[in-house]
C-alpha cells in the first residue's frame, strides 16, 4: 500500500508529527537479551573428576610457585621464579634470562599457542574447558557457592526469592566475603612473581610496599571477583576472541563433544518397547543442567560450548540408570557420522588424533622447542660488545703513535666475580690498554654487565698508525674457567 503525498505545508508537518508520535510511544526493540544466571548442577564422572585435578594442579602451580625457593649464591635472589624488573632479569629456577635474551620469551609464546592449535585440532576447545584460568577460577567460584547455597535446585530457589530475609542475607554475604578473600589472594599471588615474596608479603600488611603493589593487587581482586563471580560464562562468550578463531583450526577428523542424535532421537520420557519409536534420549535435561555455559549439546555444535564434557558424565549415568549404552553424548568426530549411522563402528581415537595436521603442528612445536633447548645449553656465560669512538676516530699521541678508543660491555652471568683478560688478534704491532688499571685483565661484578673504556695503540711508523682501516679481533677470556669470546673490529689510521 502506498501513500499519496498531501498538498500543503501545515498537513504535512501535521503528518510527521503525528508519525514521530506513534514511534515515540511504541518501545524500542532491545538488540541485547537480559543474562539469565546460569546455577549448574553437580555431576559425578571421569571428566568431572579430571577437572578437579587440573584445577587443583594449576592452582597450585599459581599460588605457591612465588614461595619456592633457589639457591644461586649470595648475589642472587633466592626465589625460584621471579620477574626481576628493577634488574632487567627473569629467573626460572636454574635458568636466568637477559634482556637481551628476550628471543627464549618469544619462542615460549610461539610454542605456547602453537601448543593451542593442536589441542584445539586434536580435541576442540579442550583448553577453554579445562585449563584456561577463566574456566579455573569460575570452576572454583561455583564450588564454593554449592558449598555455601546448595545445590542446583537450592541455589534457583534462593534466587527467585523475592524476600530479602536474614538467611538470604547472610549466605549472599558468606559467598561474597569467600569470592573477594579468593580474588584478593589471586591478586596477591600476582604480584609476588615481581619481588621477593616473603619481603613483599610483610609489606604489603605493614603498608610500606610501593603503591603499584597496591594498585595490582585492587584491579586483579575486581577482576577475579567479577569475571568469576557475576561475569562466569559471558566472558567465554561474548569477550574470548577463542570461539571465533578456533573454526579455523578444527576439521571433521577433530573430536569435540558432540550428541549421537541419530541414536537418540526421537527423544521422549515414554517407555522404551520393541513397538516404540522412541529413540535412547529420555530427554531428562541433565546434560543442560550441569553445563556451565547453559547450552543443550542436542542441538548441535555451538559456538558457546568450551569443551568441558560434564554433559557426557551427566548423560553415561543417565544411560546407566535406564539400562541404555553409555556415549549418547562424548567426544565424536563429524567424519564418523555416516559410519555410525550404518552401524559401523567409528575410527580410532589415535588415527583421529595423529593425522597430517596435528603431526604438523607437533612438528612445528618440537622444532621451537629442540632450538629453545640448544640456545639455552650454547649461550656462553660471558658476553661483550665492542662500540668504537667515532670523536675523534683516533688521536695522535706526542710520540707519534696512534690511539683509537673503544667502549666495551662485559657481562659476566656467573654468580661470583670474575676477572676478564682483554686481548688482541690481527695485527702484532697494536697493542692494548685498559683505562683505569695497568693490566690487561678487569674484574667484573657477580651476574652484572661493566662498562671498560679500552686504548688500542699503534707504534709511530707502523702499517696500522700511517694505513686507513685496520682488522682486527677482540679477545675476551674469563681467568675462572678459560671461557672465551671475541668481536671483530678495526682501527682507524692516520691514512685514512
Amino acid at each position: 500500500m502506498f501513500w499519496r503525498p498531501i498538498v500543503g505545508k501545515r498537513s504535512r508537518n501535521l503528518l510527521i508529527q503525528h508519525a514521530s508520535d506513534s514511534v515515540s510511544k511504541s518501545p524500542a526493540p532491545s538488540l541485547y537479551e537480559a543474562r539469565e544466571p546460569i546455577f549448574p548442577k553437580r555431576v559425578y564422572g571421569p571428566f568431572r573428576n579430571l577437572k578437579w585435578i587440573i584445577m587443583a594442579i594449576t592452582l597450585g602451580i599459581y599460588y605457591l610457585t612465588p614461595l619456592l625457593r633457589w639457591d644461586r649464591g649470595s648475589s642472587l635472589p633466592d626465589q625460584a621464579v621471579l620477574i626481576d624488573i628493577a634488574n632487567r632479569r627473569f629467573f626460572f629456577f636454574m635458568i636466568e634470562i637477559w634482556p637481551h635474551e628476550f628471543y627464549f620469551v618469544a619462542g615460549l609464546l610461539i610454542m605456547a599457542g602453537l601448543g593451542l592449535f593442536l589441542f584445539t585440532s586434536a580435541l576442540g576447545r579442550v583448553w577453554c574447558g579445562y585449563a584456561c584460568p577463566q574456566t579455573v577460577w569460575t570452576d572454583l567460584f561455583i564450588l564454593v557457592e554449592r558449598w555455601i547455597e546448595g545445590d542446583r535446585n537450592a541455589r534457583l530457589r534462593l534466587h527467585r526469592q523475592k524476600k530479602l530475609d536474614v538467611r538470604k542475607v547472610r549466605l549472599r554475604l558468606t559467598k561474597w566475603v569467600t569470592w573477594l578473600l579468593i580474588a584478593m589472594a589471586t591478586g596477591g599471588a600476582w604480584v609476588f612473581y615481581f619481588a621477593d615474596a616473603p619481603t613483599l608479603a610483610v609489606d604489603i600488611v605493614t603498608g610500606n610496599a610501593h603503591p603499584v603493589a597496591y594498585t595490582t593487587i585492587a584491579v586483579l581482586t575486581f577482576t577475579t571477583f567479577f569475571f568469576g563471580g557475576f561475569a562466569r560464562e559471558q566472558i567465554c562468550i561474548y569477550a574470548c576472541p577463542w570461539p571465533r578463531i578456533q573454526a579455523a583450526m578444527m576439521d571433521e577428523d577433530t573430536l569435540t563433544v558432540g550428541y549421537r542424535e541419530w541414536r537418540g532421537e526421537p527423544r521422549g520420557k515414554g517407555k522404551r518397547t520393541e513397538d516404540s519409536d522412541l529413540g535412547d534420549c529420555i530427554d531428562c535435561m541433565a546434560c543442560v543442567n550441569v553445563c556451565p555455559v547453559g547450552i543443550d549439546i542436542r542441538d548441535g555444535q555451538q559456538m558457546e560450548c568450551i569443551t568441558c564434557a560434564l554433559c557426557i558424565d551427566a548423560c553415561d549415568e543417565m544411560m546407566e540408570k535406564v539400562g541404555k549404552p553409555r556415549g549418547l553424548i562424548d567426544y565424536l568426530a563429524f567424519s564418523d557420522e555416516d559410519r555410525e549411522r550404518e552401524g559401523n563402528p567409528p575410527k580410532s581415537v589415535w588415527k583421529h588424533v595423529f593425522r597430517p595436521r596435528t603431526i604438523m603442528y607437533t612438528s612445528l612445536w618440537s622444532l621451537v622447542g629442540v632450538g629453545l633447548v640448544v640456545a639455552l645449553f650454547m649461550r656462553s656465560d660471558i658476553e661483550a660488545t665492542v662500540a668504537p669512538v667515532r670523536n675523534p676516530t683516533f688521536v695522535t699521541l706526542s710520540d707519534g703513535s696512534i690511539r683509537n678508543t673503544y667502549e666495551v660491555r662485559l657481562r659476566n652471568k656467573h654468580g661470583e666475580d670474575r676477572m676478564f683478560r682483554i686481548s688482541l688478534k690481527g695485527e702484532p704491532d697494536l697493542r692494548v690498554q685498559l683505562e683505569g688499571t695497568p693490566y690487561e685483565a678487569v674484574n667484573v661484578p657477580a651476574d652484572q654487565m661493566k662498562n671498560q673504556r679500552v686504548y688500542v695503540i699503534a707504534p709511530a711508523g707502523s702499517e696500522p698508525a700511517n694505513g686507513s682501516l685496520t682488522d682486527f679481533r677482540f679477545w675476551f677470556e674469563d681467568t675462572g674457567n678459560g671461557d672465551r669470546v671475541h668481536k671483530d673490529t678495526v682501527f682507524n689510521g692516520k691514512g685514512q
